[in-house]
């Protein structure tokens, strides 16, 4: 990624990271410019429901891309599958490449240390460990923890202190510097959020994916998570986040992928799929006289109501 010659990151290479899609069409599937991850038949069934169906699915390098749909349409199980927590079910021949490497039924470490990280909707830190403690854990390659050297301690100490100061560093980028002797558990849930989020850095990836990452996280802290993924991207990093705040995905994502019954039924820009009538269908069942687009819609309660009301329809489907 090159840089001003302040340090900071090129915008000119953002904007034209951005503008590589204004060319794509607004379709299920459709083939992006530069790929970083492509998914093929991919299937996940539970008894006789299908979680996920995806036939095909590329997300674009370097871009902020945002997975949505209804409560129960598959958004999760896609993450634990393409990032080796969960396996296809049997049938079609499943396949995902990551930056031109087969990832297909690989164990969740070896996707991780190929540079495709996750963080997940219900925190995962270690409550009884400190904030700089979860954050060291999440390096790689530490020499110390090898049985063989772990004794040797001029091999590996100035490698821990360089650990040391990229943790302090990261937790110092994201406002938690000052909880670095705390214990995890004694952490707010957006507190947790951003600590998950700096400690997957510690892994320099090449793609971050962020399940919900504003569940659960208060307005105070909401704008602040904001501002830490815009700036993966413009720092050259791919995220792709699943989110039921349509704020947020107007506000951020780069481009938009709809789920809905375990299928990809749209993508898009923001706008342009909020205007499809399968994401309204998706969404809003009858309601199909209300836009999606509309402010006021997303800004008061009659949305959650709605969203309720989707989510009802899509168990009984189920």
């Amino acid at each position: 990624m090159s840089e001003t010659a302040t340090g900071s990151p090129n915008l000119a290479d953002k904007a034209a990271r951005v503008a590589l899609m204004s060319g794509v069409a607004p379709e299920p599937g459709v083939a992006k410019p530069d790929p970083i991850l492509s998914v093929d038949n991919i299937v996940r069934r539970f008894g006789g429901i299908t979680a996920v169906d995806v036939g095909h699915l590329e997300v674009q390098r370097g871009i902020i891309t945002a997975l949505i749909g209804p409560n129960g349409a598959g958004k999760t199980t896609f993450f634990n599958l393409v990032t080796g927590f969960d396996r296809p079910s049997s049938g079609r021949a499943a396949s995902w490449t990551f930056d031109g490497r087969s990832l297909s039924r690989t164990s969740a470490s070896r996707v991780a240390r190929a540079g495709m990280v996750r963080t997940f909707q219900l925190t995962k830190a270690l409550n009884r460990m400190t904030v700089l403690d979860n954050m060291l854990l999440g390096a790689p390659g530490q020499t110390g923890e090898r049985l063989l050297t772990s004794w040797l301690k001029p091999t590996w100490a100035s490698q821990e202190r360089e650990i040391r100061d990229k943790a302090l560093s990261l937790l110092e980028r994201f406002k938690l510097l000052e909880k670095r002797d705390d214990f995890a558990g004694s952490l707010s849930g957006g507190q947790r959020k951003l600590l998950e989020m700096a400690r997957a850095l510690m892994t320099d990836p090449t793609m971050i994916m962020l399940d919900e990452p504003m569940a659960g996280v208060n307005p105070a802290l909401t704008q602040s998570l904001l501002g830490h993924i815009e700036s993966l991207r413009d720092d050259g990093m791919t995220v792709l986040f699943v989110e039921h705040d349509m704020h947020v995905v107007r506000h951020i994502s780069d481009w938009v992928v709809v789920m809905a019954e375990g299928k990809v039924v749209a993508e898009g820009t923001a706008e342009s799929v909020m205007s499809q009538e399968a994401v309204i269908d998706a969404y809003l069942g009858a309601h199909h006289d209300t836009d999606l687009g509309d402010d006021s819609l997303l800004e008061d309660e009659n949305f959650a109501a709605i969203e309720a009301e989707a989510d009802q329809e899509s168990e009984s489907r189920a």
